[in-house]
């Protein structure tokens, strides 16, 4: 193991698959998962029921936890991933919210002024792993897992999302990033894209040599990968 913790965000819209993947990688590499605070959020119900009257304190209540789990992180001596980061809190789901008018202009300025104060405490990710998926993906993945609460969510909020995240990714720029077209990525069903997708993750790190021994991705998925007309990935500093 590094002598150096590893710190990995994974990043992406309602339903891309976070979560599990964070699971996935978490049980892969042996490093501490930190997991958003779905079940036991008291204003996630009544939120998709009245985005307005709920979208201000929901975010703080967002905004409050991710702080928590990342300084925790910070603090920590072991490497971790974090289901979904601070930083799309404001930059997503709080400048949706206000720009489609359903957070007052008082209640945002407050909102992003209190995380801009917090993240002075924090040191960002070294590395942000971004998965990026379609409105129609989105939808069949959101139908698929069930979620009451979520069965009426509107497309455009959805698509207003993927719009966001695309404009935050583009500009992000507190370290390492890795973008994902996830469309036709299964990796919970194919081990072989999970692999994939690990080898690229770490590969994106400098202490790589010292996870990647047991990283074999057969040439033949390469080649599946490349013919399929995929963009495997985009990464940037």
């Amino acid at each position: 193991m590094a002598s150096e913790k590893i710190f990995i965000a994974i990043a992406g819209n309602i339903g891309t698959g976070k979560t599990t993947l964070t699971r996935m990688l978490s049980e892969r590499l042996g490093w501490t998962a930190h997991f958003e605070e779905v079940q036991d959020n008291p204003y996630l119900v009544d939120f998709y029921q009245d985005m307005t009257r709920w979208s201000f304190p929901l975010q703080i209540f967002f905004l409050t936890h991710r702080f928590k789990a990342h300084k925790k992180i910070d603090q920590g001596t072991k490497s971790s991933i974090q289901d979904r980061s601070i930083y799309e809190d404001a930059n997503i789901f709080a400048r949706n919210l206000y720009e489609q008018g359903q957070m007052e202009e008082r209640d945002y300025h407050n909102y992003l002024e209190a995380y801009r104060t917090l993240c002075q405490f924090l040191s960002p990710p070294d590395l942000m792993v971004y998965l990026k998926k379609s409105l129609p993906m989105l939808q069949k993945r959101i139908a698929f897992r069930g979620r009451d609460y979520e069965k009426n969510i509107p497309k455009e909020y959805l698509a207003n999302l993927n719009r966001y995240y695309d404009d935050w990714m583009d500009g992000y720029d507190l370290g390492k990033k890795l973008i994902v077209p996830s469309d036709d990525l299964d990796f919970i069903e194919n081990p072989d894209d999970f692999e994939f997708l690990t080898q690229k993750l770490l590969g994106m790190l400098e202490q790589r040599d010292l996870f990647l021994e047991n990283s074999t991705l057969t040439t033949a998925h390469r080649q599946q990968w490349q013919s399929a007309g995929r963009r495997t990935a985009s990464a940037d500093r």
